[in-house]
């Protein structure tokens, strides 16, 4: 399993990787289920970040196979 730090590295990388070959896509990340929690005071752990991680994935994967 990953650790914190890793799982923020590779959202940060994957964000990245969205904003240069898809920039169109960058409205949607932030507009993203996973984004807006629905906690007063969510918690950031290791779930959630890999939830968004996959998330980003999947977002990049199925735009990409089709464009």
């Amino acid at each position: 399993m990953k650790t914190e730090h890793e799982l923020n590295a590779d959202i940060l990388k994957i964000s990245m990787k969205i904003r240069e070959k898809y920039p169109e896509l960058t409205k949607y990340i932030t507009e993203m289920p996973v984004t807006i929690p629905d906690d007063v005071t969510p918690e950031i752990n290791i779930k959630s970040l890999s939830e968004y991680y996959d998330s980003l994935l999947e977002l990049m994967r199925k735009y990409g196979q089709n464009h």
